[in-house]
């Protein structure tokens, strides 16, 4: 996989496919975390004499523009954190964008609006998508790929338009990359996982991965209510997906015939109503065990046994890859879990890992200091796909020279 070092880019336009998609309030950013990742590569780009073009998406738009989809407020900020003026084009490849680019100087960035807002980004027709990944061709002279969180994507800006240029990675992907292969090639031990998160469905992939690979899994959140089910415990009014029992057991007697220690929460934090999480006010809630969990209280965290114990199983790794809340820590009555296991990674002497979505989000909100852990992903959905052994479609662009 070439990196900008390999690309001549001084005077050229280069596409940078960023991944801009951040937390909005209305038009206020309530999160710049993957603003501030993409930094590095674009400031490389622009002290090499680039003409910068950042593209992104955002949200789920329909392919068709959408006010509150919009990269304004993105391009804002990003001039910000630049500390220099960054130009916007109001459409992805019409006449604003062409005027846009048009008008860049070596040394200068604009950003596209998002690149959803045409339906061929995210297209299942070829044909189509490679319609759109011509049209974007026509704006740069160079692509890097910088949007890790976005890899995962079979999308025209990822996967389709690095064909169409000189390409390479970006300084992100290139460093996201290094750290997954830490966690699947020649791991320190003991090494420990850590998945919480609202579904077992959605982590399904990674455990069947993880089970050849790690030396204890941890489980907390909403998809910890299905493995206690499945061990024949009562969950009260708590999440289950009972579809998913045959399989979570199936992972429970592979982990015990191979060795690895899986860890349930021994007692949680529940409550008869699920809380207001913007009103964020006191909520009625007890700690109740785990394996008898009344039926009219559901669990919104692990206990506080259980996460003495988690900091315990913690505390000799040599690894640690964390993927998942361990509670709703929106609201503050039930934030202690996923707090107690942040935490544990800061005082471990571990390499750590978060792996990107509601976990760097909860290291943020509850105020960690993102230089305290190993590494934060900046893509969920990706790092786990990577840790399930799948290609990647926007690695597998860059690495075709």
């Amino acid at each position: 996989m070439k990196t900008i070092d390999d690309l001549d880019v001084a005077g050229r336009r280069v596409f940078v496919r960023a991944d801009l998609n951040v937390p909005l309030d209305g038009e206020t950013i309530t999160d710049d975390g993957r603003i501030r990742a993409a930094l590095p590569t674009i400031t490389r780009l622009v002290e090499a004499g680039a003409r910068v073009v950042v593209a992104s998406h955002l949200g789920r738009p329909k392919g068709a523009p959408d006010p509150k989809f919009s990269l304004a407020p993105v391009a804002r900020r990003l001039g910000e954190l630049l500390g220099k003026d960054v130009a916007f084009a109001s459409d992805t490849v019409g006449e604003s964008a062409r005027a846009t680019v048009d008008g860049l100087a070596d040394g200068q960035v604009a950003v596209l609006e998002n690149l959803r807002f045409n339906a061929g980004e995210t297209s299942k027709d070829d044909a189509e998508r490679g319609a759109f990944a011509d049209r974007l061709a026509t704006l740069a002279d160079r692509y890097v790929g910088d949007g890790f969180g976005a890899v995962h994507r079979k999308h025209a800006s990822v996967y389709d338009l690095p064909a169409r240029l000189p390409h390479a990675a970006g300084d992100l992907i290139a460093t996201e990359v290094g750290v997954l292969r830490r966690l699947t090639d020649d791991v320190e031990r003991p090494y420990a996982v850590v998945l919480g998160g609202a579904k077992v469905s959605d982590k399904l992939g990674v455990i069947e991965h993880l089970l050849e690979r790690a030396d204890r899994i941890l489980v907390g959140g909403g998809m910890a209510y299905t493995f206690l089910k499945a061990q024949g415990h009562e969950i009260g009014a708590s999440l289950l997906q009972e579809d998913q029992i045959p399989a979570v057991r199936g992972y429970l007697k592979r982990a015990e015939e191979r060795g690895v220690e899986f860890v349930l929460p021994v007692d949680v934090v529940a409550t008869a109503d699920f809380p207001d999480l913007g009103a964020k006010a006191p909520t009625e809630h007890t700690t109740v065990a785990a394996d008898a969990i009344p039926a009219d209280l559901m669990g919104l965290d692990i206990g506080p046994r259980s996460r003495e114990l988690y900091a315990a199983k913690l505390a000799d790794a040599a690894t640690v890859f964390w993927n998942g809340p361990m509670g709703v820590f929106e609201h503050p009555d039930y934030a202690e879990g996923t707090r107690a296991v942040a935490r544990a990674l800061i005082d471990s002497s571990a390499f750590t890992v978060v792996g990107g979505g509601d976990s760097a989000a909860a290291v943020r909100i509850l105020g960690f200091e993102e230089t305290a852990f190993g590494h934060i992903s900046t893509g969920g959905g990706a790092s786990l796909e990577y840790l399930e052994g799948k290609t990647l479609p926007g690695l597998a662009a860059l690495e075709d020279a």
